[in-house]
Protein backbone atom coordinates (compact mmCIF):
# COMPACT_ATOMS: atom_id res chain seq x y z
CA UNK A 1 0.00 0.00 0.00
CA UNK A 2 1.17 3.33 -0.76
CA UNK A 3 0.17 6.81 1.14
CA UNK A 4 0.60 10.54 0.49
CA UNK A 5 1.26 12.21 4.11
CA UNK A 6 0.49 15.53 3.76
CA UNK A 7 2.15 17.70 6.42
CA UNK A 8 0.91 21.35 6.40
CA UNK A 9 1.43 24.13 8.98
CA UNK A 10 -1.57 25.11 11.44
CA UNK A 11 -3.40 28.34 10.93
CA UNK A 12 -2.30 31.25 12.25
CA UNK A 13 1.98 29.78 12.40
CA UNK A 14 3.75 32.12 9.88
CA UNK A 15 5.24 30.69 6.24
CA UNK A 16 8.17 32.69 5.64
CA UNK A 17 8.77 30.03 2.74
CA UNK A 18 4.97 30.48 1.43
CA UNK A 19 5.40 33.63 1.84
CA UNK A 20 8.81 34.67 0.38
CA UNK A 21 7.29 32.57 -2.68
CA UNK A 22 4.31 35.10 -2.94
CA UNK A 23 6.57 38.04 -2.88
CA UNK A 24 8.62 36.57 -5.72
CA UNK A 25 5.72 35.53 -7.93
CA UNK A 26 4.15 38.84 -7.74
CA UNK A 27 7.45 40.40 -8.58
CA UNK A 28 7.18 38.45 -11.42
CA UNK A 29 4.32 39.37 -12.74
CA UNK A 30 1.65 37.07 -11.28
CA UNK A 31 -0.04 39.83 -9.20
CA UNK A 32 -3.55 37.89 -8.86
CA UNK A 33 -1.92 34.92 -7.07
CA UNK A 34 -3.76 35.54 -3.34
CA UNK A 35 -1.64 33.12 -0.87
CA UNK A 36 1.23 30.82 -1.26
CA UNK A 37 1.42 28.12 1.81
CA UNK A 38 4.28 25.83 1.98
CA UNK A 39 3.56 21.77 2.53
CA UNK A 40 5.53 18.57 2.71
CA UNK A 41 4.56 15.46 1.34
CA UNK A 42 5.81 12.08 2.15
CA UNK A 43 5.28 8.98 0.21
CA UNK A 44 5.00 5.99 2.27
CA UNK A 45 5.05 2.27 0.95
CA UNK A 46 3.38 0.40 3.58
CA UNK A 47 2.91 -3.41 3.96
CA UNK A 48 -0.27 -3.77 6.38
CA UNK A 49 -3.23 -6.12 6.32
CA UNK A 50 -5.63 -3.34 6.20
CA UNK A 51 -5.49 0.20 5.57
CA UNK A 52 -7.03 0.71 8.85
CA UNK A 53 -3.72 -0.80 9.99
CA UNK A 54 -1.28 1.25 7.52
CA UNK A 55 -3.08 4.07 8.63
CA UNK A 56 -2.48 3.42 12.43
CA UNK A 57 0.91 3.07 12.24
CA UNK A 58 1.03 6.47 9.89
CA UNK A 59 -0.42 8.51 12.16
CA UNK A 60 2.06 7.10 14.78
CA UNK A 61 5.04 7.93 12.16
CA UNK A 62 3.47 11.41 12.40
CA UNK A 63 3.13 12.34 15.83
CA UNK A 64 6.35 10.96 16.32
CA UNK A 65 8.55 12.30 13.65
CA UNK A 66 7.08 13.53 10.74
CA UNK A 67 5.02 16.51 12.20
CA UNK A 68 5.21 18.80 15.24
CA UNK A 69 1.73 18.61 16.62
CA UNK A 70 2.13 21.90 17.63
CA UNK A 71 2.49 23.90 14.41
CA UNK A 72 1.74 21.05 11.87
CA UNK A 73 -1.62 19.32 11.00
CA UNK A 74 -1.66 16.38 8.94
CA UNK A 75 -3.55 14.39 6.31
CA UNK A 76 -3.34 10.48 4.99
CA UNK A 77 -4.29 10.02 1.48
CA UNK A 78 -3.82 7.02 -0.56
CA UNK A 79 -2.24 6.57 -3.62
CA UNK A 80 -5.33 5.25 -5.40
CA UNK A 81 -7.05 8.48 -3.99
CA UNK A 82 -4.31 11.05 -4.95
CA UNK A 83 -4.56 12.04 -8.88
CA UNK A 84 -1.06 12.16 -10.17
CA UNK A 85 -0.43 15.45 -11.92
Amino acid sequence: MIAHVFIELKEGVADPEGESTLKALRLLGFRKVKKVSSIKVFKIDIEAKSKEEAEKVISEMCEKLLANPVIHRYSIRWLEDVQEG
